[in-house]
């Protein structure tokens, strides 16, 4: 009975911790390469079959297995408008050479504690719960974001916003967020839980996916800055 949403996030957050410790004592040489794991891979053929292609991958494994367990398909379904933000941002950053500008408003820490207080006042969820999910959530935005929420050309500007130990949650917004519900599928399925855990799960990732769309004209820059990539050139590898 300890598999509880909160407690999968949290599990989520240790064990990329530990995969984010490996990848530091390995070194760089995985950014030498031309397209690094590490780098957010989000084009628009991503974008719109990121769902259907994991979910048949899943189903042709656990078809192979014949198990009778269902083996885990995760799926967030991204509403329609969120996929054209998240296609837009991909082409603003890696083919407009734009950034997004540093600090946000709203950062990721202000949009979670605005839907925490959204969902006590539409519901009278219990905040515990739901806080706990979306303390995971944090966590994990902060564990990630340098590892795979970056495309290449955003790695100067993370180098200098992310100081003295601030948390990325606190400087970065809904852009970067989004990206994270875009990897989070694949993610949730080296996670041992239990079917009902992760359907409930499920629910509330939507239902806090359905908040940013409902929010995205305040949440979302409608225009990305077009200075800073090109000041940073030395440290750009796909000029």
């Amino acid at each position: 009975m300890k598999h509880t949403e909160e407690n999968v996030m949290k599990q989520l957050a240790l064990d990329k911790k530990q995969n984010v410790d490996k990848n530091v004592k390995s070194g760089r040489s995985t950014q030498a390469k031309g397209k690094p794991s590490t780098d957010v891979k989000v084009d628009k053929e991503d974008v719109k079959n990121n769902v259907s292609k994991g979910k048949k991958r899943k189903q042709d494994a656990g078809a192979e297995k014949g198990s009778g367990s269902v083996e885990k398909l995760v799926k967030i379904q991204i509403p329609a408008t969120l996929k054209k933000q998240l296609v837009d941002d991909w082409d603003s950053v890696t083919q407009q050479d734009k950034l997004v500008k540093l600090p946000r408003s709203p950062t990721v820490d202000e949009i979670l504690t605005k839907y925490l207080e959204y969902k006590s006042k539409k519901d009278g969820m219990a905040p515990d719960s739901i806080g706990e999910i979306l303390k995971g959530i944090r966590c994990y935005f902060d564990k990630a974001l340098p590892m795979m929420l970056l495309y290449k050309k955003e790695r100067k500007q993370y180098n200098d916003a992310i100081v003295d130990n601030v948390s990325p949650s606190t400087i970065y917004g809904a852009e970067h967020l989004l990206r994270l519900f875009v990897k989070l599928p694949e993610l949730l399925t080296y996670v041992t839980i239990e079917e009902e855990t992760l359907n409930r799960l499920q629910q509330k990732l939507l239902d806090f996916l359905k908040f940013l769309q409902k929010n995205q004209s305040t949440f979302f820059l409608s225009a990305y800055e077009g200075t800073k990539v090109s000041e940073g050139k030395g440290k750009v590898n796909d000029e």
